[in-house]
């Protein structure tokens, strides 16, 4: 039966939430916006900042009021008044980061994607349970209000049985960009790719047949990839990345009682639409694009998490960024991509 309303989000209550004591290392692009919604939408408190050059994190502790900017990871990890570490180097340096700062007894929220493949995405797994401590992967989508009115949708079963899932993420990237460079593990799988095979996977489960097809760009990175993706019960998800190119972005969650259409781009905030299947009803999802102050969504999901003495997220648990790390690496293996750090 088609909804009345839409669910209500299901956020914690920021006042109930323990203050934890904030590292971040690497004060890049998108540890600045991280920066800006956790100082100026959470309760969180932000206390050291970590580079290989001393300077930038000096400016960046200079521009957020951050108390002490360290050279070098280490010298955060040592810090007694870091309780948790928000990882923003590298796609190649997630690992490695992650894995220094869980040994060091550091919770840990590292920035998307979690590892370059399921191997270290299961080391990450694994260190965390020694240490006891919640690791968790940024894929800021999931936490925010959007997704979990389409969770609570998809639960309810508001669009029937759903057979199909249409997404496309295209940007369009200068030559110089860090994406176009081997070196840095780059082309779109685990930047633009990531939310499509992410979002595809929380819809359908682990996919259980994969088709991929990629086109080369310069620099010996992929540039684009069409893929096709079979669940359980004959769902198909057909999914499309490029980095040539800017696409609308957009995606559809096709049931046999009711669609479900996002705007552009489709894991951001914005807007979609639930349609009755004879077009009758129509329910809209409207909120302003505030873009990247809703990182505070999965700052304060973290410290709930903290705060309940949870090592792993009801929301986006290990073993789901590990399910996305599989997809991604049997669609690289069709496509002939292999990173530096696999050789």
């Amino acid at each position: 039966m088609f909804p009345s309303s839409l669910p209500v989000p299901r956020l914690p209550d920021a006042n109930t939430l323990p203050t934890l004591r904030w590292g971040i290392v690497g004060p890049g692009w998108i540890a600045d916006r991280f920066a800006s919604a956790l100082c100026g939408h959470t309760g969180q408190q932000l206390v050291a900042v970590s580079s290989r050059s001393v300077d930038k994190a000096q400016a960046f502790a200079d521009k957020w009021s951050v108390p002490h900017a360290c050279g070098g990871i280490d010298a955060l990890l040592a810090r007694d008044d870091v309780d948790a570490v928000y990882i923003a180097t590298p796609h190649n340096h997630h690992f490695p980061d992650g894995l220094r700062a869980l040994q060091a007894g550091k919770h840990v929220l590292i920035e998307k994607p979690l590892a370059l493949n399921a191997q270290q995405g299961a080391a990450l797994q694994q260190a965390a349970q020694q240490a006891r401590r919640l690791c968790m992967e940024a894929m800021w989508c999931d936490y925010a209000p959007k997704y979990d009115v389409i969770r609570q949708l998809l639960a309810d079963g508001a669009l029937g049985e759903v057979h199909s899932l249409i997404a496309d993420h295209g940007e369009f990237f200068t030559p110089d960009h860090r994406i176009f460079n081997a070196d840095l593990a780059g082309g779109p799988m685990l930047d633009l790719g990531s939310y499509l095979i992410s979002f595809s996977i929380l819809v359908g489960g682990a996919p259980e047949r994969i088709m991929a097809q990629g086109e080369p760009a310069p620099g010996g990175v992929n540039g684009q990839t069409a893929m096709l993706f079979t669940h359980k019960g004959g769902m198909q998800s057909v999914l499309h990345t490029t980095l040539f190119s800017n696409t609308p972005g957009t995606a559809v969650i096709a049931g046999r009682d009711a669609t479900l259409y996002l705007d552009g781009q489709f894991y951001a905030p914005g807007n979609f639409r639930l349609v009755s299947s004879d077009r009758r009803q129509t329910l809209h999802w409207e909120e302003p694009a505030s873009r990247y102050q809703q990182l505070c969504h999965e700052i304060n999901h973290f410290a709930w998490c903290v705060g309940q003495s949870l090592t792993d997220s009801p929301l986006r648990s290990l073993a789901t960024s590990l399910l996305t790390l599989r997809a991604m690496d049997e669609v690289r293996r069709q496509i002939g991509v292999v990173f530096n750090e696999e050789r």
